[in-house]
C-alpha cells in the first residue's frame, strides 16, 4: 500500500506566496538624481515590463509548488532554488542600474520589495535547513554563492548603488566605527563575564546574596538605556572633575565611560543567571562520585562542575554578546562612537542609506556571533561532539 502524500509545508508555502506578492507589489528599487532629492520608486513591472515581471514570478511559483507536496527530494530542490534566487537578487539590482541610471550623480536605492524578498528567502532557507537536518557549517556554506554574486555585481555593475556610495564616502570612518563598536562590546562582555562568575559563585555560597543580587540585576533591566545614560552623566562628570586619574583615563559624563557601565549593567543579568543555573544544575551524583575519588573542592569545581556547566555558561555569553552588540548602537547618542553614529546621522539627515550603513553591519555582527557561539555551545553540550 502506497503511503499517502504528505500535506503542504505551510511555512514554506506561505513564505513563497507572500514574497511573490511583495516582489510584484512593492517598489523593488528607487532612483534619485543625487543624494539630496528623494528617490522615485520603481516596481519590477516598471523596470522590465509585464512580460519580464511574469518571468521573474516563475521561481516563486516553483518554490510554492515544491512546498505544496513536499518530499525530501523536493526539499533539496527547494533549497537549491532558494540559494539560486538569493544569488539572483544582486544581479537584479545590477540590471536595474543599467536600465534606470542615467547620469553620474544618480543613485540606486534598494526598495522594500527586495528587502522583504531577501528576508523571506532567508527564512525559507532556515526552514529547509531544519527540515533536511543540515549542520550549521553547511547552512553557512549555502550563503557563499549569494555573497559571491553580491561581491561580483558590486565590483562591476553596482557603482550607483546608494548604500555603496555612502560607504565609499566614509570608508575610513566606517572602519574606525566598526573597531570602536567591537572594542566596546568586547570590553563590556569580558567585564560582565568576570563579574558574573564572581557574583554567581557568591550567590551559591551565601543565599542572601542570591536574593539581593537578582533583585538589583532585575531592577537594572527595567531602566531604559537612554535613562540610564542620563543617570550616569552627573556622577561620572563629578568624578572626572574631582579624581585626576579618572580624568586622565578619559572618564567623563559622556563618551565611553557611561556607555561601558550601562552595557555591563545590562549584561550582568543573563551572565549571572546562566552561570548560576549551570553550576547548580550539575548532577549531585556526579559531584559525590568525584568526591568519593578523593578530589578536593577546588578539583571538583575545575574538573567536574565547570566543564559540565560550560555549555550553559556559553549560552549566557551568547545572549549577552548579541544584546551588547545592539545596545552599543544606542551609546552613540552620548558620544561613545561605534556604528550607531551612522544610524543617528542618517536619521538626522533623512538619509536611509546612511542608516543602513550603520544598521546592517550590526545585524551581521549579531548573526555571526549568534551562529559561532551557538555552534560552540552545541559542540560542548554532552553528546554534541559526536
Amino acid at each position: 500500500m502506497r503511503p499517502e502524500n504528505p500535506g503542504p509545508n505551510v511555512v514554506l508555502l506561505s513564505l513563497s506566496l507572500v514574497a511573490l506578492a511583495a516582489w510584484l507589489g512593492l517598489d523593488a528599487v528607487s532612483v534619485a538624481a543625487n543624494r539630496i532629492v528623494p528617490g522615485t520608486g520603481h516596481r519590477v513591472v516598471d523596470v522590465i515590463g509585464v512580460g519580464g515581471a511574469l518571468v521573474t514570478s516563475v521561481p516563486w511559483l516553483a518554490l510554492a509548488g515544491l512546498a505544496w507536496r513536499p518530499t525530501p527530494r523536493r526539499f533539496v530542490l527547494a533549497l537549491a532554488l532558494v540559494v539560486l534566487m538569493l544569488s539572483a537578487l544582486p544581479a537584479w539590482l545590477a540590471l536595474s542600474a543599467l536600465i534606470l541610471i542615467d547620469g553620474a550623480q544618480a543613485r540606486l536605492g534598494i526598495g522594500a520589495g527586495i528587502w522583504v524578498a531577501l528576508f523571506l528567502l532567508l527564512l525559507a532557507m532556515i526552514e529547509l535547513r531544519s527540515r533536511l537536518v543540515l549542520s550549521r557549517p553547511i547552512g553557512w556554506a549555502l550563503l557563499l554563492p549569494p555573497v559571491a554574486s553580491a561581491g561580483l555585481c558590486l565590483a562591476r555593475w553596482l557603482e550607483p548603488l546608494a548604500l555603496w556610495q555612502e560607504y565609499r564616502g566614509r570608508s575610513g570612518q566606517f572602519l574606525g566605527a566598526v573597531g570602536e563598536h567591537l572594542l566596546l562590546v568586547g570590553v563590556a562582555v569580558g567585564t560582565s563575564l568576570v563579574l558574573g562568575v564572581v557574583l554567581a559563585l557568591a550567590m551559591r555560597r551565601w543565599p542572601g546574596v542570591q536574593k539581593a543580587g537578582f533583585g538589583v540585576l532585575n531592577f537594572l533591566q527595567t531602566i531604559p538605556s537612554i535613562a540610564l545614560f542620563g543617570l550616569l552623566l552627573a556622577p561620572l562628570a563629578w568624578l572626572a572633575a574631582n579624581v585626576e586619574w579618572l580624568a586622565a583615563l578619559g572618564v567623563s559624563g559622556i563618551g565611553w565611560a557611561p556607555a561601558l557601565l550601562a552595557l555591563v549593567g545590562y549584561s550582568l543579568l543573563p551572565m549571572v543567571r546562566n552561570t548560576f543555573v549551570a553550576l547548580e544544575a550539575v548532577d549531585p551524583g556526579v559531584i559525590d562520585a568525584a568526591r568519593g575519588m578523593g578530589m578536593s573542592g577546588g578539583q571538583v569545581f575545575r574538573q567536574v562542575r565547570l566543564p559540565l556547566a560550560l555549555s550553559v555558561i556559553l549560552e549566557g555569553i551568547r545572549i549577552t554578546t548579541v544584546q551588547a552588540i545592539g545596545l552599543t548602537a544606542v551609546a552613540a547618542l552620548i558620544g561613545a562612537g561605534g556604528l550607531g553614529t551612522f544610524i543617528f546621522q542618517g536619521l538626522g539627515q533623512a538619509a536611509m542609506d546612511l542608516v543602513l550603513l550603520g544598521a546592517l553591519p550590526i545585524l551581521v555582527m549579531a548573526l555571526l556571533v549568534d551562529a559561532l557561539l551557538g555552534a560552540l555551545t552545541e559542540f560542548l553540550r554532552p553528546g554534541g561532539a559526536r
